[in-house]
């Protein structure tokens, strides 16, 4: 792999990641909600997931469930599922009806998550879309030198998608946190959460309705 391919690489990269999803909403509305260290939670569940599928894309699960589309199906319709409970869960969250008034951006708004259970969620949301696999099937080895060994091209390919993606993660959170100042009436937030939770119901149905 030279370094032309790999700035290659970097720069769609950095188009793909950028790409709102499931996973940069959790980030951040959770950057909105609970504050950056909550969203840096809620980032290393998702990095978790991510890194996994994508480490069993390469090791050939890709082309697995491209042989056994019922497979793919069902994991990406209990993915679905996933995504759409989350969205009834955060259009249900409840409201402090006493929340500041001051203009400042406070440590927290709405229901408190452990760090365990932020942590899991975003390994969830991330896990909840298969075609991350598919998507890594197809893309990395176009950047891939077939001449030379591949497993240290991969773990290059793979550390450098890993910087761009957090990267990407750490924008979206630092714009939920800017958020919160606006979110401090009650009304706001309420509808805050009814647009997220309908947002994650919205990429439920397509994912749903998506085709292998």
């Amino acid at each position: 792999m030279t370094l032309q391919t790999w700035w290659l690489f970097v720069m769609m990269t950095f188009v793909v990641s950028a790409t709102p999803g499931p996973n940069m909403l959790l980030v951040m509305s959770t950057g909105a909600r609970q504050g950056l260290r909550s969203a840096v939670t809620s980032m290393a569940g998702c990095m978790t997931a991510l890194m996994l599928m994508l480490s069993l894309s390469a090791a050939g699960l890709g082309a697995l469930l491209q042989a056994f589309p019922a497979v793919f199906d069902a994991l990406r319709l209990a993915g679905a599922a996933y995504l759409a409970y989350l969205g009834v869960q955060v259009w249900r969250s409840p409201v402090q009806e006493n929340q500041a008034e001051d203009g400042s951006a406070p440590n927290q708004l709405g229901e408190s998550l452990s760090t365990w259970a932020l942590y899991r969620q975003g390994a969830l949301v991330a896990a909840s879309n298969p075609k991350a696999i598919l998507f890594a099937a197809a893309f990395f080895p176009q950047f891939l030198n077939p001449e030379v060994p591949q497993l240290p091209q991969f773990g290059i390919l793979l550390g450098t998608f890993a910087v761009v993606e957090i990267s990407w993660y750490f924008v979206y959170a630092v714009s939920g946190r800017q958020l919160a100042r606006y979110l401090q009436r009650a009304t706001v937030m309420r509808a805050f959460n009814r647009l997220t939770g309908g947002v994650f119901v919205g990429f439920a149905a397509l994912m749903a309705a998506a085709k292998h």
